[in-house]
């Protein structure tokens, strides 16, 4: 959560350091791992939360289809913000698809999954999701562009997201009509999900020891690395599109990640350097929600010509900071201000969950 508000909430656009952006189209920077590994790690918690309900069935449909449809609805307010309040007819024109829409999405498919298959069923969906979606990239042909296309234009990603989104996406995307978060796409995210899903089924497995836990996480993720960097010799690594070599290779690393912070936690029963994690972690949707609006409000608040933020920008690098630093500098403070805030609903004991 924390890396997801550093990346999003830059002094400026304009002077970001390379890592902290995301790659223009194919490739992979740091800032591209962290929304794959916020979806692995919803996948991880399912097998603990499913749990919980086991044996009632109209409770956890109930609640998977609720908490799904607030996710997404939250997601779609978001968007509108700030325009809504000032051009109330923004709402005609809005983009469909987004970050809390596409988690939302993946969480009720692989809940479903998970209620309805036994986990030969839930396996063979995953499967199957992975070859519909390289089906219609490598082998549909797009009228005027041909099949197999992987550039922003002429893709099946985006010849998709122009006939069903019809102009509901993101205005800056790579090509007119596509969104990163858009319908075919979604379904290798969806799988991304449940690679972390069956992580968690790792993890709560009594049978096994701590040791042999870890041992077989760590092994896991390296399968999932060699996968990626296989199919990476054929097709590019490419979030936007959530190809497959990328949705190998980002779950690998959020396997391998998660191993180190198991064997940190639960091995060593150290406490130390993550206590601060536990106040995003404990209201991450609430955190997400603030920074989302703080940051618009931020933007907005007219101080000086240009506005609170760049006012802020323009005086750090009036002393000397260098452009890229200084925005840096702004998105960490950031981060603290979204911290400090939520840490008040830690300290009270509040938490926040859908």
């Amino acid at each position: 959560m924390a890396a997801m508000i550093l990346v999003n909430n830059p002094g400026s656009w304009s002077h970001v350091y390379a890592p902290l952006l995301h790659a223009p189209w194919h490739g992979c920077t740091p800032t591209d791992l962290v929304f794959p590994f916020f979806l692995f790690i919803v996948g991880v918690a399912m097998p603990f939360s499913l749990e919980k309900r086991k044996g009632q069935p109209l409770k956890i449909w109930t609640k998977i289809l609720f908490r799904s449809a607030l996710l997404f609805a939250i997601g779609f307010a978001l968007g509108l913000f700030p325009d809504v309040v000032t051009r109330p007819t923004v709402v005609l024109e809005a983009r469909w698809p987004g970050v809390l829409q596409r988690i939302a999405i993946c969480y009720a498919i692989v809940a479903a999954m998970v209620l309805l298959f036994p986990r030969w069923g839930q396996r063979l969906v995953a499967c199957l999701l992975i070859l519909i979606y390289l089906g219609g990239m490598l082998f549909v042909k797009v009228p005027g562009y041909g099949s197999g296309v992987f550039e922003p234009l002429g893709n099946f990603c985006w010849w998709v997201d122009n006939q069903l989104l019809m102009g509901h996406v993101w205005k800056e995307s790579p090509a007119k009509g596509f969104d990163p978060e858009g319908v075919w796409s979604t379904l290798t995210s969806i799988v991304t999900t449940f690679l972390g899903y069956e992580v968690g089924c790792l993890l709560r497995a009594e049978n096994k020891s701590k040791e042999q836990k870890l041992i077989s996480l760590f092994i896991v993720a390296n399968i999932f690395l060699l996968c990626g960097f296989a199919l990476a010799w054929t097709i590019p690594v490419n979030k936007q599109l959530w190809t497959p070599s990328y949705l190998f290779l980002a779950a690998g690393g959020a396997a391998h990640f998660l191993g180190v912070c198991y064997w940190w936690t639960d091995m060593r029963g150290e406490q130390r350097g993550i206590r601060w994690s536990l106040v995003f972690g404990t209201n991450a949707i609430f955190a997400y929600v603030l920074s989302s609006f703080g940051g618009d409000i931020y933007s907005l608040i007219p101080i000086g010509e240009t506005g609170l933020k760049r006012t802020i920008f323009d005086s750090l690098v009036s002393l000397s900071f260098p452009p890229k630093l200084a925005s840096l500098l702004m998105a960490v403070l950031f981060v603290a201000a979204c911290w400090l805030c939520t840490s008040i609903l830690y300290r009270k004991r509040i938490f926040l969950r859908l």
